[in-house]
């Protein structure tokens, strides 16, 4: 399965976007509903270590991108993430872009995330993009043993299909808006034919 022509081979820096607003709600997040959102994820993936995550869309299957929908926080957020994931992807120029995963992924202090691909065919085609809301100058990403930072309030699209890991050396969590986004104009590869939904 080859991936999507338009998505990066590194990474790429989308500009910074006005995140105030979903910051302050972001960080007054009860310990409580990290914890219980955490627990109910649907991405258990051995390379996330300790990370926890509040996901707020994701695909229904980790086949096909097309197919996705609103957890359980999703309206409720809705109006605080949709200009922020409208003005990270501007510079697309998509006509029908779709947003089939987004969350928020927190990292504690000397957290990790060891280095892997994001194999499932479901992130093989979308952009896969990272807004740091909260980090600091010892969070160090690599892609492909490159080492790159990134700022708070900065989007950066980066090559899920490469290698990638994460160190958190600071004092403080590392939190990040993660999110896909995909041209839902844009022909869908052969190979994802047999996974086409039906509904």
């Amino acid at each position: 399965m080859y991936t999507n022509p338009r998505k990066t081979n590194s990474i790429r820096r989308l500009g910074h976007v006005d995140i105030s607003d979903l910051k302050a709600a972001i960080m007054a997040i009860p310990e409580d509903v990290w914890n219980h959102q955490n627990a109910n994820k649907p991405n258990r993936f051995e390379a996330l270590d300790a990370t926890r995550h509040i996901p707020f869309r994701f695909v229904k299957n980790f086949k096909d991108w097309r197919g996705h929908y609103g957890c359980e926080l999703w309206e409720e957020w809705k109006s605080l993430l949709e200009p922020v994931l409208t003005a990270a992807t501007a510079d697309y120029g998509y006509a029908n872009g779709e947003f089939p995963r987004a969350m928020l992924a927190r990292m504690p202090v000397g957290g990790v995330v060891q280095p892997h691909r994001d194999a499932n065919p479901a992130a093989r085609w979308p952009h896969k993009i990272h807004i740091p809301i909260q980090t600091n100058d010892q969070v160090f990403f690599y892609v492909d043993g490159v080492e790159y930072q990134m700022e708070e309030g900065e989007a950066v699209e980066l090559n899920n299909m490469g290698v990638h890991s994460v160190q958190n050396r600071g004092q403080c969590d590392r939190i990040h808006l993660i999110f896909e986004y995909f041209d839902a104009d844009q022909p869908d590869p052969d190979w994802v034919l047999p996974f086409r939904q039906t509904a």
